[in-house]
Order: C-alpha cells, then sequence, then structure tokens
C-alpha cells in the first residue's frame, strides 16, 4: 500500500484496544474510500495491496476481520483465501470477500473456501459498514470465547492447553533463530498437608494467592501458567538462565513473606526447577521440559524452597 496505515491496534478515547480490519485489495482507491467513509468505527483499517504481502500482515497482527478482493492482479482473492484458511495462524479470521463478479459460481466457491460474507462491487457503503460492525462484533465475541478456553478457572492464569501451545512455538523460535530462552517449573511446597490441616479452600486460596504473586512479580514478556495440581510454569523469552533466576528467586522471596488469612501462623514456599538456554541448541520442547521437572525433583529432595537451574544445549543438559 502506498499510503501510510496503521498497523497494530490503536487506543480510542475511552483507552479501549480498537480492533483492525486488514483490507486486501490491488485498488489504492478503494483503500482511500474506505478510510475515509469508515471514520469513527470502533476499528482501524490496515491497507496492503498485493495478496502475498496481505497474508504476512494478517499472520502478524492477527486483525479482527479482512476484507478481501477477489478481483486482483497476480495473486487473485480465491488463492489468498485458500492459503489464510490453509494456515493454522489465520484459519480462524473472518474474511469477507469483496467482487465486481456476480456469478452464482464465484460465491459457491468463495464460501467453500472458507468465506464469512461475499459482497458485489459496486458496494453500498451503508451497508458494507453494518455487515463490517457485526463482523467485528462476531469476531471480538469468538475470541473472547477461545481465550476462556485457555484460561484456568481458579486462578485466572492460561491453562495447560495454552502453555504447551505456546511453548512449543517458543522452542521452535529459539531453534531457529538462536534466541535466549528459558522455562521454570514451579512447585507449591507440601501442599497437600495445607489441603490436609486447613481444608481445600485454604488450598484454593494459596493457588489464587500464587497467581497473584507471579502475575505482580514476573515481566511483562514473561508468561505464567497453570500445569496442573500445585504446579506452574514461567516461560521467559529472550532470558538467559541467570536471569531467569533473578525471576524466580524474587517470585520465591515475594511468596515466602506472603500472610495467609486462613493459615496466619503457616508461611508457603515453593521449589523451582529452571531450564534455559544462552542461543542456539537442538532440543525439542519435551527435553526442555524433562530437564525442568528433574531439576525441581532435586530442588525438593535438596531442601525445598530454592532453584535448581541448568543450561540445555544440542539436546543435552548441562549445569549452569
Amino acid at each position: 500500500m502506498t499510503e501510510p496505515a496503521p498497523v497494530h491496534a490503536e487506543i480510542d478515547q475511552f483507552g479501549e484496544v480498537s480492533q483492525v480490519v486488514l483490507v486486501i485489495d490491488d485498488s489504492i482507491d478503494v483503500y482511500r474510500l474506505l478510510s475515509a467513509r469508515l471514520q469513527g468505527e470502533e476499528f482501524s483499517l490496515v491497507g496492503e495491496q498485493g495478496g502475498a504481502e496481505g497474508i504476512a500482515v494478517a499472520k502478524h497482527e492477527k486483525p479482527a476481520v479482512i476484507l478481501l478482493d477477489l478481483d486482483m492482479q497476480g495473486m487473485d482473492g480465491f488463492e489468498v483465501l485458500r492459503e489464510l484458511k490453509d494456515d493454522s495462524a489465520t484459519m480462524h479470521i473472518p474474511v469477507m470477500a469483496l467482487s465486481a463478479m456476480q456469478s452464482r459460481q464465484d460465491k459457491v466457491t468463495a464460501f467453500d473456501l472458507g468465506a464469512t460474507d461475499y459482497i458485489c462491487k459496486p458496494f453500498d457503503l451503508v451497508e458494507l459498514r453494518v455487515r463490517m460492525r457485526s463482523a467485528v462484533r462476531l469476531s471480538v465475541l469468538l475470541q473472547m470465547l477461545s481465550q476462556r478456553a485457555q484460561i484456568d478457572g481458579l486462578t485466572g492464569l492460561f491453562n495447560r492447553a495454552h502453555f504447551d501451545a505456546r511453548w512449543r512455538e517458543e522452542v521452535s523460535r529459539c531453534q531457529r533463530h538462536g534466541h535466549k530462552l528459558s522455562l521454570a517449573i514451579i512447585d507449591i511446597d507440601r501442599f497437600k498437608s495445607v489441603n490436609d490441616t486447613y481444608g481445600h479452600p485454604a488450598g484454593d486460596a494459596v493457588l489464587r494467592g500464587i497467581a497473584r504473586v507471579l502475575r505482580r512479580e514476573i515481566r511483562a514478556s514473561d508468561l505464567a501458567c497453570r500445569y496442573g495440581g500445585e504446579e506452574f510454569c514461567v516461560i521467559m523469552p529472550d532470558t538467559t538462565p541467570e536471569e531467569a533466576d533473578h525471576v524466580c528467586d524474587r517470585v520465591r522471596e515475594a511468596l515466602s513473606e506472603v500472610i495467609w488469612p486462613l493459615h496466619p501462623e503457616r508461611r508457603v514456599t515453593m521449589s523451582v526447577g529452571l531450564v534455559g538456554s544462552d542461543g542456539e541448541h537442538s532440543a525439542d520442547s519435551q527435553a526442555w521440559l524433562a530437564q525442568a521437572d528433574r531439576n525441581l525433583y532435586q530442588a525438593k529432595e535438596s531442601g525445598r524452597n530454592r532453584i535448581v537451574r541448568s543450561l540445555v544445549s544440542g539436546g543435552i543438559s548441562k549445569a549452569a
């Protein structure tokens, strides 16, 4: 697109995030028209004139809706639509097809490929605005449902399913680009005795409290998840094991200072198994988890309330 266009969601006057609508159309006049006529809507427009460029932006920006011209030169809209729906990163983004073609077969093809709407050119701007509003609202609702499916109901942290997917992505990125990466598995010390002595409400309060400590003490770039039971995981991208050790120690100290209303006389501590990479490695995601788990076991066996870390390299871990 020859004109500057926003590439990220904007913040509106009320502090809300404005959803992004990606326009893929080889006519800059269409983008100019839409930009002028859709001002004031609760979404911002991003424009791309080429199919391949549009796909790249869709993967990076994850727009709420894609407005796709089917009649483009070079890579036509049908091919773009097919690639968008074949890619797990973009397959769930609603695509509204724009076309001067009004044949029944073209519409059937577009819907078969995964389009959620089909609008014929020349389009009525009022009708298009209403359809886009509806598509954006539906997209936001689907995003909310998807996110809720990845949230642990008790702690409010991401759950195991989200962790598994994100962890594979981070390890793959680390392998491809040689980025630093660290992973911590956290286990609450003697958690069973908390449940047995003070009851399950006290145990649930401890789990929620640890989640609050994690959210407060980790960095914005880190991702905390409930791994299962009394175990938590923290993914720390672009972080060496030494740097991750400082983060985990901050969490450990903060947790040990919490006074629990249901058992103020008893403090809660945690043990941490930490594994990380300073750069290139060939260990897969499961190898990382296995080593972090062994480090956690060692932390438990050596007295609890401590961190044991190691450096992973080439699939073979060595002491950090």
